[in-house]
């Protein structure tokens, strides 16, 4: 990385430290239980998320191909899979990925699954499927990308992944026990302080933010580490 007066453009330097990892609360995911000490080395982390543009120069440098621009292999897939399951049809194993498609009233009862729609064609380049595209976007965070592209990026970008910790640490932002990145304040529909959904999850989005789906990178408050995006 391009390094401008002994920092690193675009980066954070984070001093480490011992901090209290995951949360207790009745709020918590069981994986996130129980909250513990972590001991965390100095470490930098990108002010904000790898946007189009940057994946774009990624791309175009290395010729990457996406997870979801590539057909399933199923002689791969199988080995990930229960023994005997069964071969999934042709017409699915396709350059595809899920796209978030707001469901009527009656279908989100159902369940997460009407949530989401595979979609053939969709992939970072498209991210609503074939037709859309990211024209204007160059600003937004890049989507659809796997763990594997994200590992290629970063390898190129001379960088690397956070761990789960790192990631944690910063998105804290120097807070204690805090419950948000921001700190102890809910979430606010009229004055958010994140992207996220306002309204009636998942049927209607009235878009207080002013974003429907994503937003330029920096569009919120930085945390107290001077990181974007931290949460949303």
């Amino acid at each position: 990385p391009r390094r401008i007066a002994g920092e690193i453009a675009g980066m954070v330097a984070l001093r480490g430290g011992v901090f209290m990892m995951g949360s207790d609360t009745p709020e918590a995911w069981p994986a996130e239980r129980p909250a513990h000490l972590v001991e965390i080395d100095p470490f930098w982390i990108d002010e904000t998320e790898v946007t189009n543009a940057q994946f774009r120069a990624f791309v175009e440098a290395t010729g990457h191909v996406t997870t979801a621009e590539r057909a399933p292999d199923w002689e791969e897939l199988k080995t990930q899979l229960p023994p005997g399951t069964p071969k999934p049809p042709e017409e699915m194993l396709v350059a595809a990925s899920l796209v978030f498609t707001p469901p009527s009233e009656v279908e989100a009862a159902r369940g997460i699954d009407q949530w989401w729609t595979w979609t053939p064609g969709a992939s970072w380049r498209h991210p609503q499927g074939p037709g859309s595209s990211i024209e204007g976007k160059d600003d937004h965070p890049v989507v659809h990308v796997s763990w594997e592209d994200a590992a290629a990026y970063a390898s190129w970008a001379g960088k690397r992944l956070p761990t789960e910790a790192e990631w944690e640490f910063a998105a804290r932002g120097g807070l204690s026990g805090a419950e948000f990145v921001w700190g102890a304040a809910t979430y606010s529909e009229t004055t958010p302080q994140c992207n996220s959904w306002q309204g009636v999850f998942p049927t209607k989005n009235l878009a207080t933010d002013r974003f429907e789906r994503s937003a330029p990178v920096g569009s919120f408050p930085a945390n107290g580490y001077g990181l974007y995006d931290m949460a949303g």
